[in-house]
């Protein structure tokens, strides 16, 4: 493992003899891969990850934004999906000939012919259940589908071969075929199924574990955002700025992301306000409500969760008289809604929840009538998809081109907008996120 500090590469035996320092610098190590069980983290490891999800120290991010970019590397860390034929092809002369030569002094020759077949059956299993398994991430259960194609062909043409020139077996020729058929179609199979719910193969507390031995060895990582904290004493404003308004205004559902919007500035360099529904930043909320009610042609644009309260956002703004009922504003649900999950355009990490399945069936009418049956169907099952799934800078480059790429006809023919019930606001839905 590479000391971060100086880049010496250190053995086990390196580490364990300076007492789990660098032997060059004597720089300690955070974490000690042979003790960690399953997960196995290095210091360059966890290193990478905090630089990728902050772009080099440039961005801030929440504590959770980090939880799924870490789960979603060690899920990848854990099937190597590459090393397949590799694997495969060195077993596939090593079993038959270790496992196969002793059962053949049992049971005599046809004992490698039974190995073979066995061995092969147990990669087609073992890939299946990859591409089904959600302790493994969309692109590892793709990459084990792409495995089962081309073994389902390895067999087919190698097996087929052997078994009709070679062993000079039809019956031998039509289990190749057999299972070299199924191979291919198990393959296939699965391309629809690439959504499936994700489990997370950590858990905050052993990330909390990490980052705290993480922080007490190299120092705070300034870039991870506290909870949000609300401060109910109004803060003091220049009149001169409250004498203006703003162009745009971006409600979010949870105070995490709009904590996270402000600290990296998304607001200065759109000229936009920023609030949650639950009144974040609490000290100048009253204030900032203000100064967006001097502008008619604001624009307003819900940024929530794809969960059954998240995709209430929009409907709670065009009728809550604190917000935006009874006005001809323009509101648009930037997402995420099921209609953009379900379009797969951008990979997310859909979870599942009973929680959220019970929550989905008492969805108010007005907000089910929108939904297409599928997104219905989808949320009542308990699916789900966080905004933090997507890493610092995706959100941001997603949010940035919502808000600035789209022009809205409300008498286009092709405009997916649409008058919510008769509060007199539009709504206006997008089919992709970003």
């Amino acid at each position: 493992m590479k000391c971060i500090n100086c880049g010496t590469d250190n053995n086990l035996q390196d580490r364990t003899a300076n007492q789990g320092r660098c032997k060059n610098c004597n720089h300690p190590f955070a974490f000690e891969p042979t003790a960690m069980g399953e997960l196995k983290i290095t210091d360059p490891f966890f290193a990478k990850v905090l630089a990728d999800i902050s772009v080099n120290n440039s961005l801030f991010f929440t504590e959770k934004q980090l939880f799924y970019l870490l789960d979603n590397r060690l899920k990848s860390k854990s099937f190597d999906g590459k090393a397949f034929g590799c694997l495969y092809l060195f077993f596939l002369i090593w079993t038959p000939g270790f496992v196969g030569g002793i059962l053949s002094t049992i049971i005599g020759a046809s004992a490698f012919y039974i190995v073979i077949i066995l061995y092969n059956i147990w990669w087609i299993f073992k890939l299946f259940q990859n591409t089904q398994s959600p302790k493994l991430n969309k692109k590892s259960r793709k990459q084990s589908a792409g495995n089962l194609k081309t073994l389902g062909f390895i067999i087919l043409i190698i097996g087929g071969f052997f078994s009709l020139f070679a062993f000079k077996s039809f019956p031998l020729f039509v289990i190749a075929v057999c299972l070299g058929m199924l191979s291919i179609y198990l393959g296939y199979r699965p391309i629809n199924q690439t959504e499936l719910p994700e489990e997370f193969i950590i858990n905050p507390s052993q990330l909390q574990t990490w980052l705290n031995r993480w922080q007490e060895i190299n120092g705070t990582n300034p870039k991870i955002l506290p909870p949000p904290i609300q401060t109910l004493a109004p803060a003091n404003i220049n009149p001169d700025v409250t004498a203006y308004s703003f162009d745009r205004l971006i409600v979010c559902d949870r105070a995490d992301i709009a904590q996270f919007l402000i600290a990296n500035n998304f607001h200065f360099e759109h000229n936009c306000a920023i609030l949650s529904i639950d009144r974040y930043p609490q000290n100048i909320f009253a204030t900032t409500m203000q100064m967006l009610r001097r502008n008619p042609d604001l624009k307003i644009y819900a940024l929530h969760d794809c969960t059954p309260s998240g995709i209430t956002l929009p409907h709670q703004l065009t009728t809550d008289p604190d917000w935006f009922a009874n006005t001809n504003l323009l509101i648009t649900d930037i997402g995420i809604t099921p209609r953009q999950v379900l379009n797969k355009k951008r990979g997310m990490v859909i979870q599942s929840s009973s929680h959220y399945a019970a929550a989905a069936k008492t969805l108010p009418l007005e907000i089910q009538q929108n939904l297409l049956p599928e997104e219905k169907q989808w949320l009542e099952a308990g699916n789900y998809v966080e905004l933090e799934s997507l890493n610092p800078r995706q959100l941001v480059q997603i949010l940035h081109r919502g808000i600035t790429s789209n022009t809205f006809n409300i008498d286009s023919e092709d405009s997916n907008l649409m008058l919510v019930g008769d509060t007199g606001s539009f709504m206006y839905t997008s089919d992709s996120f970003g």
